[in-house]
């Protein structure tokens, strides 16, 4: 990791900003924050990004869940300054509204959320786990989001969204015959200063 640390005569070092340079959503994004600073704050507040939601901030919840290196993560629990560098996947860099992510499709189609609030995190959720387990059964599919909570559905859709993502993936990879572009690939959203969510599978601000 390499960061540029500014700061002032006099001001303390937990006070100094830092130079954070990182790909986001396939585009090279950066900002000068502090030390402090953390990576759903930086998402949501220095790039505008607000598809990536701040639920317990305690790690628990799951609704900040954003993938770094392709990997699910916690953004509520790592500091902007340590993912300089390195990639990061929100919500927003999924899929668009004419191009949807197969979960996003999902979720949409299997009635996967109500208020909306947790959806970003289980869509990253899930799509990184499909990356990995492109078929998985009910019983697979339900552990695969047992760490995301959700007060609104009881999960029964989450998990029959998740069963119907693997399958549009299958039926995509049949029609076109090549991988369905997923989270090792993420797609741009708009433009990369926009935020909110993406393609009627998540909620806003």
């Amino acid at each position: 990791m390499s960061t540029e640390a500014r700061s002032t005569p006099g001001t303390a070092d937990s006070d100094a900003r830092h130079d954070v340079q990182l790909t986001v959503n396939g585009v090279p994004r950066g900002a000068c924050v502090p030390a402090r600073r953390l990576l759903s704050d930086f998402l949501r507040h220095d790039l505008r990004l607000t598809g990536t939601h701040v639920g317990c901030e305690h790690g628990v919840c799951g609704a900040c869940t954003v993938l770094l290196d392709g990997a699910p993560v916690r953004s509520c629990l790592l500091l902007a300054v340590t993912v300089s560098g390195h990639e990061v996947t929100t919500v927003e860099g999924l899929g668009g509204p004419d191009d949807m992510h197969p979960v996003q499709q999902a979720f949409q189609e299997c009635h996967g959320l109500q208020c909306g609030f947790c959806t970003p995190g289980f869509l990253t959720t899930a799509a990184a786990y499909l990356e990995e387990n492109p078929d998985p059964t009910e019983d697979e599919a339900r552990e695969a989001i047992s760490g995301n909570l959700c007060r609104c559905t009881g999960y029964q859709n989450i998990v029959a969204s998740v069963l119907r993502a693997a399958a549009i993936t299958r039926d995509r990879q049949a029609t076109f015959g090549h991988d369905t572009p997923g989270v090792s690939r993420p797609k741009v959203a708009g433009r990369p200063d926009e935020g909110g969510t993406t393609a009627g599978a998540g909620a806003g601000a």
